[in-house]
């Protein structure tokens, strides 16, 4: 097959495949990440599962919300992410397939 009969994506897509790629690149995101596929957490209780501080968890929060990857809604005084990238289950099922789960 030569490559003009390849089936590509084009490269600004790729780019932007790679930047996002690039923000879910760090385990506290993966573990948000899975985190958030089985429900609604806010950033307090998706702190101590990743032991790390609020603030630290906010911002790996907020580099996911701008990648489109999450969104948040506040109910009362509290704020609950939720995963709204209907393909970050498969790509976190490949990781686990690849690395396994505890």
């Amino acid at each position: 097959m030569t490559p003009n009969e390849l089936r590509l994506t084009d490269m600004d897509a790729l780019g932007q495949a790679a930047e996002c790629l690039r923000t879910l690149a760090h385990p506290h995101r993966l573990r948000i990440v899975q985190m958030l596929l089985q429900g609604q957490y806010t950033v307090g209780q998706l702190a101590e599962a990743c032991e790390i501080p609020s603030p630290m968890t906010s911002e790996h929060l907020r580099l996911m919300q701008r990648c489109g990857f999450l969104t948040s809604e506040r109910d009362g005084r509290q704020v609950f992410y939720r995963v709204t990238e209907p393909h970050l289950g498969r790509i976190l099922q490949c990781i686990e397939d690849r690395f396994g789960t505890s």
